[in-house]
């Protein structure tokens, strides 16, 4: 007589690439934090910025990991496996909302339209398809398991997305605007023509 197989026997590899992906990419992050400390100045919103644009992304990364590490336990039935990812999912969705108000309220950026679809718009979206998708697999419907897989994955390249982006921002678009502001202070302080000619009396000719 032979065992059932499990749906999700056949989703081990994949779950196995995800999660060990999004728990080596979590050290990205750190390299990430790293260079917003030696790169850019300290304020008092800092804080608040890194919150929006910073911590998110290791959150993604460990929800990630977290939904690869619930679907790769040897359930004997999908509900249990269908109301775990519910909850991540819903932690998830609750989770966005916080970040898209630390976003609205920090003062330090001014996010442009990539940065809300990439950092409050799409992790919205996954998440809520995790908990969409965990509700219908804790039903029985075993096609929910491609909708999670989706969404896990999504949360990977989010992850990486946005710390990329944080990067470049730190390291060129800073560079980029420190000899401008270098130029319009050096500007601001050559004195005029007549302020020169004020203060060399001397070498006007009688």
């Amino acid at each position: 007589m032979h065992e059932a197989v499990s749906p999700l026997a056949g989703w081990e590899s994949f779950y196995v690439i995800v999660g060990s992906s999004a728990g080596a990419l979590t050290g990205l992050q750190f390299v990430v934090m790293t260079l917003i400390a030696e790169n850019m100045p300290s304020r008092g919103g800092r804080g608040e910025t890194i919150s929006a644009f910073g911590t998110p992304n290791v959150v993604h990364f460990c929800a990630s990991l977290l939904v690869a590490s619930i679907l790769s336990v040897p359930w004997s039935a999908l509900h249990p496996a269908g109301v775990a990812v519910a909850a991540c999912g819903a932690l998830g969705v609750v989770y966005t909302i916080i970040v898209t108000r630390r976003a609205v309220r920090q003062g330090d950026y001014r996010p442009v339209l990539e940065d809300w679809i990439w950092h409050c718009a799409l992790p919205w979206l996954a998440y809520l398809a995790l908990l969409l998708a965990g509700v219908a697999l804790g039903k029985g419907f075993v096609e929910a398991l491609f909708a999670i897989g989706g969404a896990a994955l999504l949360l990977v390249f989010i992850g990486i997305h946005n710390a990329w982006d944080t990067v470049t921002y730190v390291t060129v678009g800073r560079a980029a605007e420190e000899p401008a502001a270098t130029a319009g202070a050096g500007r601001a302080s050559a004195p005029s023509a007549g302020e020169e000619a004020e203060t060399a009396p001397g070498d006007r000719v009688p």
